[in-house]
């Protein structure tokens, strides 16, 4: 995790000016911080990621788009269906007047006031509005798993953030540990020296290794304080939220898969935005037909009828009709060819984009796989250097106790198991972290 990098860095620097301790500081194993530590609201993982769902603002975007697109469906099935439309005309005109300009025709002006009604129905088009409602759902569905994506997204968000304040919490404990030691040993000297014992130098290397812990210790302070603001934005919360985390019993660990092939096929099945991106290029090859079918003829029945109880003498009481259009597409200055191309080129745009997104899925699924099968061969690895730097404490401690070494040589190997025990945390965090960013580039949800 960024956040324990920086930390780590500086605990090594300050702990590499020397220092011992008497009592050995009591660095914590990763277990589950009980409410007693921080007086904070308890939250389980499984409860940060329902509260990131339910308060993060992508999350209700999400959806609202995916609800507009479903709704661009319906507008494009509207075409399909019957069109209807009340009338109601009044008329006051100059007796015996004609239309004298306008168009080809010349008729009669009546004065009249009628209602009536009128339909059409379009009979066909050759497949262009079909091909326009097809092209809208395949749309509503990318919208659907662009929404799902953006869940995974805020629950990866909430994952990282959840475990980047159980690290910095361990390692604050880890320092306020060490600040004890070096207080206790601070103390031990301070008497020897005064019964003249211990060389005033082992006295000054003690209170410089204080003073370190001390920074130490204020650092990993601010860098849990951060990570908890980090987290409570993540979780919709304005302001810091003092969080006290339940970390889950640790399953049995292990091995990752041998091969990535498996993982990357299964990723490019079910990763959200590949399923979005590939709706996505069936909607534009749908909406590239609907383009070249502007050049068919449209066909639509038409029908009108209605009542005229106000009228001059010449005109009936009703009226109706019934009829049928055919347009026919001619020349309109090219328009209908480049609006088939365009649509066509955007086709293949989108088709680039879906070949380029599952290469780097692919490159994420064994970048991910990398990076936990590091984790897990390093977990073995930190495990051993921590034994062995427990062991070779215990005989720098009865050396420097025996009067037959420095300070400096027991404040090594207290450097070394101070090094070892942030090794070990670090190294039980980022295999857990590790497999959640793989299992989210698999797409597998949660």
């Amino acid at each position: 995790m960024k956040t324990a990098i920086p930390l780590l860095a500086l605990l090594l620097v300050g702990a590499g000016t020397g220092g011992a301790a008497q009592e050995k500081p009591s660095l914590p194993v990763p277990t589950a911080l009980s409410s007693a530590d921080s007086g904070g609201r308890m939250l389980t993982i499984e409860e940060a990621e329902a509260i990131g769902v339910k308060n993060n603002p992508e999350i209700t975007v999400g959806k609202l788009h995916a609800m507009e697109a479903r709704e661009f469906v319906r507008a494009a099935r509207s075409a399909l269906m019957p069109q209807v439309n009340l009338s109601v005309t009044a008329v006051d005109s100059n007796p015996g007047s004609r239309i004298a300009a306008g168009y080809l025709t010349n008729p009669t002006i009546y004065p009249r006031a009628a209602a009536g009604v009128a339909v059409s129905q379009l009979i066909t088009d050759f497949g262009r509005t079909t091909n326009l409602v097809s092209s809208s759902q395949f749309l509503a569905k990318a919208e659907d798993e662009n929404a799902v994506a953006t869940r995974q997204q805020i629950i990866l968000a909430v994952d990282q953030g959840f475990y980047n304040v159980l690290e910095t919490k361990a390692l604050m404990h880890v320092a306020e540990e060490t600040v004890k030691a070096r207080q206790n040993l601070v103390d031990q000297v301070q008497a020897l020296t005064n019964a003249k014992l211990r060389s005033d130098l082992d006295l000054s290397f003690s209170k410089v290794d204080l003073a370190r812990a001390k920074l130490l210790l204020l650092e990993s302070q601010n860098s849990y304080q951060a990570s908890l603001s980090t987290l409570s934005a993540i979780l919709g919360y304005p302001q810091i939220q003092d969080f006290s985390l339940i970390e889950a019993a640790t399953e049995q660990v292990t091995p990752p898969a041998v091969d990535p092939l498996p993982l990357i096929q299964q990723a490019i099945q079910l990763r959200p935005e590949i399923l979005a991106l590939q709706n996505e290029v069936t909607a534009a090859e749908k909406f590239g037909k609907a383009e070249h079918d502007l050049w068919w003829p449209t066909v639509n029945a038409m029908g009108s009828t209605g009542l005229a109880p106000v009228r001059d003498d010449h005109i009936s009481s009703w009226y109706g009709g019934v009829g049928v259009n055919m347009n026919i597409p001619v020349f309109n200055g090219f328009l209908f060819n480049a609006r088939a191309k365009s649509a066509d080129q955007e086709t293949e745009l989108k088709r680039q984009r879906l070949r380029d997104l599952q290469n780097n899925v692919a490159r994420d699924v064994r970048n991910g796989w990398l990076d936990t099968g590091k984790a897990y061969e390093r977990l073995s690895l930190t495990k051993q250097l921590r034994e062995q730097a427990d062991l070779a404490l215990e005989l720098a401690d009865a050396r420097y106790k025996l009067g037959l070494s420095t300070i400096v040589e027991y404040s090594q190997a207290q450097l070394q198991k101070t090094d070892a025990e942030l090794q070990d945390t670090d190294a039980h965090y980022q295999y857990l972290v590790s497999q959640i960013a793989l299992a989210y580039a698999m797409g597998l949800p949660r």
